[in-house]
């Protein structure tokens, strides 16, 4: 009896190592997509994690407000919350253990959590051979800024290339409208940017802040857009930064390809920022008026830049940085970023979709 039981223990130890059984850990309940949201007075500031399990270790991708996901420095669960340092910029592990320490726990389903700010600051880059030594930075004053993380929502398939049905066209740039159209021009609560913003001739331009400036704003349309055509017409010189905010969450990238180098990340001309580059690079030279029509459904995009298509019903994969917000299944506005340097726009319209192809 006993040899009878010994043998079938092993017949099941033996399946169970053949199944994979008892070979990889147990997922963690942390693991997938999260939009994270500031609450309170922080309520502005938007994140995204990413967070993936290989084998018994968390790994993340993380969101810190502007720029674009980059690995995070370490991320793990201890005594049931969910703890990780960012690390600061860069693609590439191994990152410094600094910046805030973020800390969650499930609750509900959602992500409760705070970071105290700055934290641990993070080892100046290195400076080359010669140069002078960098002006320190003031550190910001120690605040703690409180959260809360909701699964990424899916999104019902969707087909940008589908026969949709339109309503009417929206002016937004053009002969005649002004800027009643558009708010975020420093007017609401909470905004320390500057309306640097003209009107000339049906063009829209930005004006640049001279160093140690406040920076000029970034304007969103008062309407708001689910399913939407848009055109439009920019213009951008050499060296110039800009992005067009689909929804206000989405950055198609306006930044012109330096001759002989290519971003190492999605940032450039029609790049969907951070997550997939153009397709092809389809930019006019600087100084030129540059020609883009693309359809948003759902999650998918499809355009065109004088000409040529540089996304076919690609994916949009999460919010990118700057975004507005991230409730990713509602409405939004068309922003502009306005803070980087100068772009002109002669040309913004948008038509909705009323009734989305398949």
């Amino acid at each position: 009896m006993r040899v009878a039981v010994a043998v079938s223990a092993l017949a099941m130890a033996v399946a169970g190592v053949v199944a994979g059984v008892g070979v990889s850990a147990q997922e963690s309940p942390y693991v997938g997509r999260w939009n994270i949201t500031g609450t309170g007075p922080d309520v502005r500031k938007v994140y995204f994690l990413d967070v993936k399990q290989v084998g018994d270790k968390l790994e993340a991708l993380f969101l810190d407000r502007g720029g674009h996901a980059t690995p995070v420095a370490w991320i793990k669960v201890e005594n049931g919350e969910l703890q990780w340092q960012y690390g600061g910029g860069g693609e590439t592990l191994p990152k410094p253990s600094c910046g805030p320490l973020y800390r969650a726990k499930l609750e509900g389903g959602k992500l409760i959590g705070q970071h105290e700010t700055p934290g641990v600051p993070c080892p100046a880059p290195p400076r080359p051979a010669g140069a002078a030594p960098a002006t320190p930075r003031p550190m910001p004053a120690p605040a703690t800024v409180k959260w809360v993380g909701v699964r990424q929502p899916t999104f019902p398939p969707s087909n940008a290339n589908g026969t949709h049905a339109y309503g009417a066209p929206v002016v937004i740039v053009g002969p005649g409208v002004g800027k009643e159209v558009w708010a975020g021009l420093g007017t609401e609560p909470g905004d320390t940017c500057v309306d640097r913003w003209t009107m000339a001739d049906g063009v829209m331009t930005n004006g640049v802040p001279a160093r140690g400036e406040r920076s000029t704003c970034n304007p969103h349309t008062k309407q708001r857009f689910k399913d939407f055509r848009i055109d439009a017409e920019f213009n951008l010189g050499a060296g110039q930064n800009s992005g067009l905010y689909l929804r206000g969450r989405y950055e198609l990238q306006l930044m012109l390809q330096v001759p002989g180098r290519v971003a190492a990340y999605p940032g450039q001309l029609m790049d969907i920022y951070g997550w997939k580059r153009a397709d092809v690079y389809a930019g006019n030279g600087p100084d030129e008026w540059q020609v883009l029509e693309a359809v948003v459904v759902g999650n998918r995009l499809t355009a065109t830049l004088n000409g040529k298509k540089v996304h076919d019903n690609a994916l949009l994969p999460a919010v990118t940085g700057g975004a507005m917000d991230n409730d990713e299944l509602a409405p939004g506005p068309i922003m502009i970023q306005g803070d980087h340097s100068k772009v002109s726009f002669r040309k913004l319209v948008v038509t909705p979709i009323t009734t989305p192809g398949t």
